[in-house]
């Protein structure tokens, strides 16, 4: 029998809930960090919150599957997989900039059901079930309605690959700049789309991002009225992560045009 919606929810929110807990317990404190390559990093905030977040999902659902951005993956026959970035924005946070967040989102036979993202550091609480809309902090929330590329904020994002690829990177960057009202980089994937979801943002492009990064903010994108693709226009999957532009649907063949431009 599948578990409902409402203790799926249920137990999602509460989970985000701990973690951020966590987050603002270790912000600004000494904190140990270890290196997985030069520039991407983790601290025991990151261990600590994921763990947290497993604990409560395995005690209501045991059988369940995960994708975790530090334990890896948990395979198991359910339908259900739940994937985890317990702390999006690690960068940021290890050098006290509270631009960071919690990000859940829910698998069901390989699409997204439901997904979360909480900052706790400004009380936002982004949440969607697919069909039913996405909210903020309870309140429905929509894309812009921008639809010139020109009058548009962007907002992007840099690999960890960007030493042996910057002028690559930049040359993208470059086809935007005269293209757009502005450029920003936040640092955090999740929170990227979540902005785009709420107007704040009319577009999002970044290369080779992880699918813990953007599983829930891409439900919550999409249900706001959104549009997420490849840079090929292509349907978005989170096998195939490598491309990811996300916008208000308006824009998004400008988009395209820049981007394609630059490839």
């Amino acid at each position: 029998m599948n578990p409902s919606i409402s203790l799926l929810k249920k137990t999602l929110l509460s989970a985000l809930s701990e973690a951020g807990k966590i987050l603002r317990s270790g912000f600004q404190r000494p904190m140990r960090i270890s290196y997985k390559g030069p520039t991407n990093i983790v601290t025991e905030v990151d261990h600590a919150a994921e763990q947290k977040i497993l604990r409560i999902i395995k005690s209501q659902f045991p059988d369940h599957g995960f994708l975790m951005e530090e334990a890896g993956a948990l395979t198991t026959p359910s339908p259900y997989r739940w994937v985890i970035d317990p702390l999006d924005g690690t960068v940021n946070f290890a050098h006290g900039v509270p631009i960071a967040c919690v990000s859940i989102g829910l698998e069901y036979q390989g699409k997204m059901l439901m997904g979360g993202v909480l900052d706790p550091f400004k009380n936002e609480l982004y949440f969607a079930v697919r069909g039913k809309g996405a909210f903020l902090n309870n309140q429905a929330i929509h894309v812009s309605k921008q639809q010139r590329l020109i009058s548009s904020l962007v907002v992007t994002g840099f690999p960890y690959d960007k030493k042996d690829k910057a002028g690559f990177y930049l040359s993208v960057v470059e086809k935007f700049l005269d293209k757009v009202q502005g450029i920003r980089r936040l640092g955090s994937a999740a929170l990227d789309m979540c902005y785009v979801a709420c107007g704040r943002f009319d577009g999002y492009w970044e290369f080779r991002i992880q699918p813990w990064d953007i599983s829930a903010g891409w439900l919550l994108a999409e249900e706001a009225g959104g549009k997420v693709t490849d840079f090929q226009g292509k349907s978005y999957s989170l096998q195939r992560t490598a491309q990811t532009l996300c916008s208000n649907g308006l824009i998004h063949k400008e988009m395209l045009k820049v981007i394609k431009q630059a490839l």
